[in-house]
C-alpha cells in the first residue's frame, strides 16, 4: 500500500497493541473480510512470547529436569552429579522464544491480511489516532495494549535496581542469592525454578500464605514443595524497606527481620498500560486503577472502542486475552453481542502445578457440594511416585459440576475437561459415563464423578427404586426360566 493510499484509508478496525489480545483480535477481523491496521511500539508477540509464558515455561522445564535428575535415585536410577550450566540454561530459553516468535511477527500478520505499523498510537478523538505524526481514521478500535509489572512504593525500593517478570531474561548468571517480594503465581513460579537451578532463595510474602486465589490446602501443597526445594518462605511480614548496596541488598521486614540479597526480583502484579493511550480524548473511560471499563460485550464508553487482554479488569491471563480479543474483534467489525464467558481456567505452574476453575479461595458456591479425590488413590500418581495433590469437583444441588480445583502433576491438562463440563454445566454422571484413558492423572476426575454418581444412587430414594427395580427383573428372569 503507498504512503498516500494508506494515510486515505478508512481503517474498518484500529488494534492499538501486538500482544495476544490485538494478534488475535486482528486475524480475526481480517479474516472476516475488514479492512485492518495493528500498530505496536515495541515488538509483536507482547508479554506471553517475550518475557511470560514462552520463557517463563522454558525455564520451568530445565528447572524440572534437574530436580528429576536429583531425585531419580527414587526409581533406583543413580545420577553422580548434577551440573546446572546457566547459560545454556537462557540459552534454551531464548530457543523456545525464536522458534514461536514467526507465528506472531508483522510478516505472519500481513500475510494474514493485517497492516501494520510500528510506533506508538495515541487517541485524539472518538474516531481518530495518531501514529507517529500521521493521523488514522478508524470505524471501529481495539485497545490491547497489555500490561506492565508493579513495583511497590517501598521505602528504597527502586525500579531500576531490581528484576522483574520483563527484566528476570536479562540474567547473564545465576544469582547467588535471589529474593523474590511476592507470593502469586509468577513469583512462585520463578522462585521454585531458581532454586531447583541451584540458587539460595528467599520469597517474601506479605500475606500469611502464598496463592492467596487458591483454596488453602491447594496453597499449603505448594508451600511445601517450594520448601522441600529449597526456598525459604517468609510469610505475613511485609518489607518496610530495601536497602541496596554494591552488587546487592537487604530487605528489612516489619518484625525486624533482614533478608540478603544478590538480586531482587519483584513480583507483586501487573499494571495496565493505559497511560498513552489517550484515552480521555476519544471519551474511553478508565478505572480508579487505571484499567479500561468494559461491558459485558467489552465494549468502551465510546461505543467504537472496544478493549480486551490485560488492560482490562477481567483476570490476566493469555487465554483469556485471546478468547477476549477475537470476541472484541467479532463485535466490532460484524455488529454482534457477544458476551464475556464468565468460565475462566486457570493454572500455577509450579510443581506440583495448581490449576482451578469456577471456585476461589473462598470455597464452593452457596448450596454446593465438595467431592474431593486424592492423588495417593490415582494408580499413575502412584507409579511415578507423586501422590501429593487432590482433585475437587464442585456440585450443585442437581449434581451439575461448577467448579473444580485440581493440585498436581499435569493439573493444567486435567483442568481442560472439567472446565468444558463447567461451561455446559454436564451433571457428573455424563463424566463418569464417558470411557476415559487408563492411567492418567485425569483418572482423579473420572473416580471422582464415578463416586459422586454412586452416592447419589445410595440416597434413600434412589435405593429404594434401584432395589425394586432389582426385584422386578429376578422375577421376569424367574418367569422366564426355562422348565
Amino acid at each position: 500500500m503507498t504512503t498516500s493510499a494508506f494515510d486515505d484509508t478508512h481503517w474498518d478496525l484500529l488494534v492499538i497493541g501486538g500482544g495476544t489480545a490485538g494478534l488475535v483480535g486482528a486475524k480475526t477481523a481480517a479474516g472476516l473480510g475488514a479492512r485492518v491496521l495493528l500498530v505496536e511500539r515495541h515488538r509483536t508477540g507482547g508479554d506471553c512470547l517475550w518475557t511470560g509464558c514462552v520463557p517463563s515455561k522454558s525455564l520451568l522445564a530445565s528447572a524440572a529436569a534437574a530436580a528429576d535428575a536429583r531425585a531419580a535415585d527414587r526409581f533406583g536410577v543413580d545420577v553422580d552429579a548434577v551440573r546446572v550450566d546457566f547459560s545454556r540454561v537462557m540459552a534454551h530459553v531464548r530457543a523456545a522464544i525464536d522458534a514461536i516468535a514467526p507465528s506472531d511477527s508483522p510478516a505472519s500478520l500481513e500475510a494474514a491480511g493485517v497492516h501494520v505499523l510500528t510506533g506508538t498510537a495515541r487517541l485524539t478523538g472518538p474516531d481518530t489516532a495518531d501514529v507517529e505524526g500521521r493521523t488514522v481514521r478508524f470505524r471501529q478500535a481495539l485497545l490491547a495494549s497489555g500490561a506492565t509489572p508493579a513495583v511497590p512504593p517501598i521505602a528504597g525500593l527502586d525500579p531500576a535496581d531490581v528484576l522483574t517478570s520483563d527484566t528476570v531474561w536479562d540474567l547473564q548468571e545465576l544469582p547467588t542469592r535471589l529474593a523474590v517480594l511476592g507470593g502469586g503465581p509468577i513469583g512462585c513460579e520463578l522462585a521454585q525454578a531458581f532454586a531447583r537451578l541451584g540458587a539460595e532463595v528467599t520469597l517474601v510474602e506479605g500475606a500469611d500464605r502464598i496463592l492467596s486465589k487458591e483454596a488453602p490446602d491447594a496453597a499449603e501443597i505448594v508451600a511445601l514443595a517450594l520448601a522441600a526445594d529449597g526456598v525459604r518462605l517468609l510469610l505475613g511480614q511485609p518489607v518496610t524497606k530495601v536497602v541496596h548496596s554494591g552488587r546487592g541488598g537487604q530487605l528489612l521486614l516489619a518484625d525486624g527481620d533482614a533478608v540478603a540479597f544478590d538480586q531482587l526480583l519483584v513480583a507483586v502484579g501487573r499494571k495496565p498500560s493505559t497511560a498513552h493511550l489517550g484515552c480521555s480524548a476519544a471519551g474511553v473511560d478508565l478505572a480508579d486503577d487505571g484499567t479500561i471499563v468494559v461491558d459485558a460485550h467489552l465494549r468502551t464508553s465510546n461505543p467504537r472502542i472496544w478493549a480486551a487482554g490485560d488492560l482490562t479488569g477481567h483476570p490476566q491471563f493469555t487465554h483469556t486475552a485471546g478468547v477476549h480479543g477475537s470476541l472484541a474483534a467479532g463485535n466490532a467489525v460484524l455488529g454482534l453481542r457477544r458476551r464475556v464467558d464468565p468460565v475462566v481456567p486457570r493454572v500455577t505452574f509450579t510443581s506440583p502445578e495448581v490449576a482451578a476453575v469456577g471456585v476461589d479461595s473462598g470455597g464452593p458456591p452457596a448450596g454446593c457440594t465438595v467431592h474431593r479425590e486424592s492423588l495417593a488413590d490415582v494408580d499413575r500418581a502412584v507409579a511415578e511416585g507423586q501422590t501429593s495433590g487432590f482433585t475437587d469437583l464442585v456440585l450443585d444441588g442437581r449434581g451439575r459440576l461448577v467448579g473444580a480445583t485440581v493440585v498436581g502433576p499435569r493439573a493444567g491438562e486435567t483442568l481442560a475437561e472439567l472446565t468444558l463440563a463447567v461451561r455446559h454445566g454436564m451433571r457428573a454422571s455424563a463424566v463418569a459415563g464417558t470411557t476415559h484413558a487408563y492411567p492418567t492423572f485425569a483418572d482423579a476426575t473420572w473416580n471422582g464423578a464415578v463416586a459422586t454418581v454412586r452416592a447419589r444412587l445410595a440416597g434413600p430414594v434412589a435405593s429404594r427404586l434401584t432395589a425394586a427395580a432389582v426385584r422386578a427383573r429376578r422375577a421376569w428372569c424367574d418367569l422366564r426360566a426355562p422348565a
